[in-house]
């Protein structure tokens, strides 16, 4: 069985594949200040509940855009799992991407891990929309060359936003109104969060196809990837766990 780890700001998601099959998957908060100790004691706490033995573990991928977590979570699999996992973005990991980037460091390991994912998945061209803490586009050409993208704020950052910066507003949770004209404060700003979100989305992508003169396929992934996506016009299809399988094709791809 093979362990992977996608490391996020707001979220960390687990994944446990046996025989090519993702066969469990968690989420749990990212915590910089987590030791390996207590790292290792959840992680085997959510094995056990799973009924999973940590002992057939034959192998650890992990991608992360939290450098702090990194020295923690390399010894927990060392101690905890007897592995020394493979890190995406270190030079003796290679993804097999064609990166067409000036500054390929510059490229969040998630990114990375969702193009491969998606290039091994569909034809290209793509658009890879990822739903984190913040929203990224990434554009694959029809020859699956990476070829650059977009980052903006997360839906969540800007609802925070909003709710700091606004004395009289209050914090709301993130759904889709049923209308558009709000009839409270509460819906007027669910409404504007929401549609305001569906339509940031729909406008760069359309953007990004006009710019490439292409008729991509939309791949939407991450927390909020349904939500959004079923508002938007643009998004193809949704895959929650497309981040899991670039983990695994990568870690396949390297031990080949």
């Amino acid at each position: 069985m093979i362990f992977v780890l996608d490391i996020g700001n707001t979220n960390t998601v687990l994944g446990v594949f046996s025989e090519q099959k993702l066969i469990q998957e968690w989420t749990i908060r990212t915590d910089r200040y987590k030791t390996e100790d207590e790292l290792g004691i959840l992680i085997k706490s959510l094995f056990d509940y799973n009924q999973l033995e940590m002992k057939d573990i034959q192998g650890i991928i992990i991608s992360s855009v939290v450098p702090q977590m990194m020295r923690a979570i390399e010894v927990m699999c060392i101690k905890y799992f007897n592995v020394t996992p493979l890190i995406v973005g270190e030079m003796n990991v290679h993804s097999h991407l064609d990166i067409r980037y000036p500054r390929p460091s510059e490229i969040g390991a998630d990114r990375i891990v969702n193009a491969v994912a998606a290039t091994t998945l569909y034809q290209g061209p793509l658009i890879i929309i990822d739903f984190g803490t913040a929203t990224t586009f990434c554009y694959v050409d029809k020859h699956h060359a990476y070829q650059g993208g977009i980052i903006t704020p997360g839906v969540t950052i800007s609802v925070d936003a909003l709710y700091s910066h606004a004395a009289k507003l209050p914090k709301i949770e993130i759904h889709r109104p049923e209308k558009v004209i709000g009839d409270s404060t509460v819906a007027a700003m669910q409404s504007g969060v929401y549609y305001g979100y569906v339509g940031q989305v729909d406008g760069i992508v359309r953007r990004m196809k006009e710019e490439a003169e292409t008729e991509a396929f939309v791949i939407a992934t991450g927390g909020l990837a349904k939500l959004i996506g079923r508002g938007s016009e643009t998004i193809d299809e949704i895959h929650t766990n497309l981040t899991l399988l670039g983990l695994h094709e990568i870690y396949q791809k390297n031990i080949s």
